[in-house]
C-alpha cells in the first residue's frame, strides 16, 4: 500500500452511532490518484475491522482530513458500494456495510464450490515457487501471536496456492468474497482454538498440492473452508 494512505480508526468508548469517523490528516489535494488512496484506506480499515458494522462515512470530515474535495471521497465510496463493503442509508449516507448470517453463509458456499475448483485446476501447474511461499505462510500463520496477521497470511497461504490455475476472474470473484468476510473471521479465529486447527488444516491441504493430489486439495479446500463457515455463523449468530 502507499505510504502516504493514513490510518483510519473510531474513538473508543463512544457509541457506534454517534462516533465520528477520525484520520490522521495527508495532504493529498495535488495527487491525481487522490480518490485511489481514499478508497484503498477506507477498502483496508473495513477489511481489518478498525471500522464496525454502521460507522458513518461522512464525506466532508473524510474530505477535509485528506485536504481533498469531495469528488474524490464520492468515487472511493461508490467504489465500496460496489463491492459490497459500503451501504447508503437514507437520511445517514454511508456507512460500513454489516453482513447478515444468510449472506455469511451464501458467501461461503460460494467460496467452498469456487476455491476447490481453482485449487483442483492449479495443483497440475503448480510450480516450487508457489508450494515453497505457501508452506511459508502456514509456518508463519502458526507461528504469529499478533491475531491482525492471522487473517493476511491464511489470506497469503491460499493465494500462494490459487495463483497456478491461471483463472484470473475466479481469483478476482474469490477476492471480493474475502473482503466481505475478512474482519469476521478475524474476530473469531481471535475468541477461539480456530488458529491452530486452521494451521492443522492448511498442512494437510499443502501436503496434498505437494503430492500432486488435485482430487485431495480440492476436497481438503472445501472441507476446510465448511468448517470455517460453521464456526463464523456459530460466532455471528452468538452475538446478535
Amino acid at each position: 500500500m502507499n505510504a502516504g494512505i493514513c490510518t483510519l480508526w473510531i474513538t473508543p468508548g463512544i457509541p457506534q452511532m454517534a462516533s465520528k469517523l477520525k484520520l490522521k490528516s495527508v495532504d493529498i489535494g495535488n495527487r491525481a490518484s487522490a480518490g485511489s488512496i481514499v478508497y484503498e484506506a477506507l477498502r483496508k480499515a473495513i477489511i481489518d475491522g478498525d471500522l464496525e458494522d454502521g460507522a458513518p462515512l461522512r464525506q466532508d470530515d473524510i474530505a477535509g482530513q485528506f485536504n481533498t474535495s469531495r469528488i474524490p471521497v464520492r468515487e472511493a465510496l461508490s467504489k465500496l458500494e460496489q463491492e459490497g463493503l459500503v451501504k447508503n442509508r437514507r437520511y445517514r449516507g454511508a456507512v460500513v456495510a454489516g453482513i447478515s448470517l444468510r449472506e455469511a453463509s451464501e458467501i461461503f458456499d460460494f467460496r467452498i464450490l469456487m476455491e476447490g475448483e481453482v485449487i483442483g485446476a492449479s495443483v497440475p501447474n503448480m510450480t516450487s515457487a508457489s508450494l515453497s511461499k505457501a508452506r511459508g505462510y502456514c509456518e508463519e500463520f502458526r507461528r504469529t501471536e499478533d491475531s491482525k496477521n492471522w487473517s493476511k497470511l491464511n489470506r497469503k497461504f491460499h493465494y500462494s496456492l490459487y495463483r497456478d490455475s491461471g483463472l484470473k476472474y475466479h481469483l478476482d470473484m474469490i477476492d471480493n468474497a474475502l473482503d466481505r468476510t475478512e474482519r469476521y473471521v478475524h474476530a473469531q479465529l481471535s475468541i477461539s482454538q480456530g488458529v491452530a486447527k486452521a494451521h492443522d488444516e492448511h498442512l494437510a491441504i499443502l501436503e496434498a498440492c505437494e503430492n500432486g493430489n488435485a482430487e485431495m486439495a480440492s476436497r481438503l479446500t472445501r472441507e476446510h473452508i465448511s468448517s470455517v463457515r460453521d464456526e463464523l455463523l456459530e460466532h455471528l449468530g452468538g452475538r446478535r
